[in-house]
């Protein structure tokens, strides 16, 4: 059993900062893909930020140069720091992941809690 853990999140005023967190416990080989999404009131979940096991990063265009995706393999937690955040940045963000279950190459993929993140203009 995998579980995902988010913390982090909160209300921060426009041009602030978040560090978002997302813990990986239980059965864990290794961590592969890791990726952060968010759903604003009213609309789909988009994708926001991706890192492969190999450390490769990937972000959707309107939040480049402003977050940052890291993994700590030691802890199997990976972060979405959030600087210059935006009115339009609000929503609940969710962290997925692809698990390796054992050297067989089994995974598990799974959703965390999600948590809010509100940014006042």
């Amino acid at each position: 059993q995998v579980q995902l853990v988010q913390s982090g999140g909160g209300l921060v005023q426009a041009g602030g900062s978040l560090r978002l967190s997302c813990a990986a416990s239980g059965t864990i080989y290794s961590i592969n893909e890791m990726g952060w999404h968010r759903q604003a009131p009213g609309k789909q979940r988009e994708f926001v930020a991706g890192i492969t096991k190999s450390g490769s990063t990937n972000y959707v265009d309107s939040v480049k140069g402003r977050f940052s995706i890291s993994r700590d393999n030691a802890k199997n937690t990976f972060y979405l720091q959030m600087n210059s955040l935006k009115a339009e940045d609000t929503g609940v963000y969710y962290c997925d992941a692809e698990v390796g279950l054992s050297a067989s190459g089994s995974t598990w993929w799974g959703w965390g809690q999600g948590t809010q993140v509100t940014v006042s203009s």
